[in-house]
């Protein structure tokens, strides 16, 4: 099925199947993250949070490269006078943040290089696969730039963030995996079947459940463990009340598959 929901985007491709939503990152030749990359995949996603007909998103890019990183070519452009660099910072923060923030669950299909900014946008979702062609890396020291450091350390230890700020060291598939930073490595062609079935059982389960769980996780971030886990006790309390959960226990107990109704 094509995109029935969102605006016509030139940088930004995107379809639904099945309660997914599979945005490609589709700026030519290396997918860098231009002013309308980033505006266009901050309001996809602005979007998928209140399309209640999406339950689960897929973000991968086109060709061989996932994304390049910032758009150095297309900085000059942006970038003119006075106040143009903090809104330019500010666009590229709330780019990181939409997908942080989307209602639903994020799963980034790595099928090439992250670099920079790319590596930020797999740092805030929820879960990445890569194929074996995928690498995460931030190569900003050798173009005299900093950033990336705090989204990359949502997910590499310290030593081997240090790596890779200080030499600009792209870590391989297989060593992702071994870090625990991606769920799985599959071949380039088994990527989307890959991303695609982990999406669908995401889809199948209550949209309220997920929903909440995903904003429980964001929330309970930086809490303490008290603090965090209260949190998790309100929540839960919450969630119990509604059609979805009821739905849930009688269908275990009846052993069929639940059928859910975002109640």
């Amino acid at each position: 099925m094509t995109n029935t929901f969102l605006p016509q985007m030139t940088q930004l491709s995107c379809s639904l199947v099945d309660h997914i939503a599979v945005l490609s990152l589709n700026h030519a030749p290396v997918n860098a993250l231009s002013k309308t990359l980033s505006d266009e995949l901050t309001a996809a996603l602005d979007i998928i949070s209140e399309t209640p007909e999406v339950r689960s998103v897929v973000l991968t890019g086109e060709g061989k490269i996932f994304c390049a990183g910032a758009d150095l070519k297309g900085r000059s452009s942006v970038i003119k006078g006075p106040g143009d660099l903090p809104a330019h910072s500010r666009r590229t923060r709330e780019c990181f943040h939409a997908i942080r923030e989307c209602t639903k669950p994020v799963i980034v299909a790595l099928n090439g290089p992250a670099l920079g900014a790319g590596l930020a946008i797999a740092a805030s979702a929820d879960l990445i696969i890569s194929s074996e062609k995928g690498c995460l890396a931030l190569p900003e020291i050798d173009v005299g730039l900093l950033g990336g450091g705090s989204h990359a350390a949502r997910l590499f230890p310290h030593t081997m963030l240090r790596k890779m700020m200080f030499t600009g060291y792209r870590v391989p598939a297989d060593e992702l995996y071994r870090l625990g930073v991606v769920l799985q490595v599959t071949t380039p062609e088994g990527l989307m079947p890959a991303a695609l079935e982990l999406a669908q059982t995401i889809a199948s389960k209550s949209p309220l459940s997920i929903g909440l769980a995903k904003q429980t996780l964001n929330a309970i971030e930086d809490m303490s463990l008290r603090d965090g886990y209260r949190y998790e006790q309100d929540m839960t309390a919450a969630i119990a009340k509604t059609e979805d959960a009821k739905e849930a226990q009688k269908a275990f107990l009846e052993k069929r598959p639940a059928v859910f109704v975002g109640r």
